[in-house]
């Protein structure tokens, strides 16, 4: 019997390594002459290569024979952390448990340290990532604009998305794009990062007149947020939001 989950029309199938169901990313890709299957530990989850007509089915059945290597590799990470009824997701760095209620309204509702949900369970996580998202955005284009403008600084377009190698980007016309995760961070770490960001509006190298700038713009310990990120950032994206 293979270690493979049977239900391949999912997004994310997954596969056990030992005991532990890990998600699968599936890319077909047109120039791959064979399967190739990579840990990302950022996001918590296998990467599976194969060439655009290779049947999934078999693709899938082929890395969960791939025992010893997936032991070894996911060995270096931390399972991923599915979000749903009665699971908890850190919001401005504290957690917060979801307290669903079929009867509840669906719309997610921050209430002290709860977010409150109803509706469908099997939709729950996906609405608290489009709720996430959202507080992100908000949050992230105000501060940014705040900050910019008390620097005599002009901001572009304000968007976010989920990286996995940076958690903020500026351009040369002035937008800026964010990790939405950092919303589950500390309220300084996300400020700093925003810092940061406003401060490429300026000097888009990382020389002494930028950090200074940075330090400058930043109501708090730069250093001490960057060194948060350091530590906990890999964590924020274990979190899944749908199986």
């Amino acid at each position: 019997m293979s270690n493979a989950s049977s239900d391949l029309r999912d997004e994310r199938p997954t596969i056990r390594v030992g005991g532990t169901p890990w998600p699968v990313r599936l890319v077909h890709h047109a120039q791959s002459r064979r399967y190739k299957l990579i840990f990302d530990g950022a996001r918590g989850e296998l990467r599976l290569t194969l060439p655009r007509r290779a049947s999934a089915a078999r693709a899938l059945k082929w890395a969960s024979e791939q025992q010893e290597w997936l032991i070894e590799q996911v060995g270096k990470g931390a399972a991923p952390l599915l979000v749903g009824p009665g699971a908890s997701v850190p919001l401005f760095g504290i957690e917060r448990r979801i307290d669903w209620l079929p009867s509840a309204p669906r719309a997610v509702r921050l209430d002290e340290d709860v977010l409150r949900v109803g509706g469908p369970a099997e939709t729950v996580g996906r609405r608290v990532e489009r709720w996430l998202k959202g507080e992100a955005l908000a949050l992230m284009e105000s501060e940014s604009r705040a900050i910019a403008a008390r620097a005599g600084l002009s901001v572009g377009r304000v968007g976010v998305g989920d990286p996995r190698s940076r958690w903020g980007s500026c351009t040369h016309d002035g937008d800026l794009r964010y990790s939405w995760r950092l919303v589950m961070a500390p309220d300084h770490v996300r400020r700093a990062t925003v810092a940061h960001e406003v401060a490429h509006l300026r000097h888009m190298d990382h020389g002494p007149a930028f950090h200074a700038l940075v330090d400058e713009l930043h109501d708090g310990d730069v250093a001490a947020a960057r060194g948060w990120l350091r530590r906990e950032g890999r964590g924020l994206h274990r979190y899944r939001f749908t199986a």
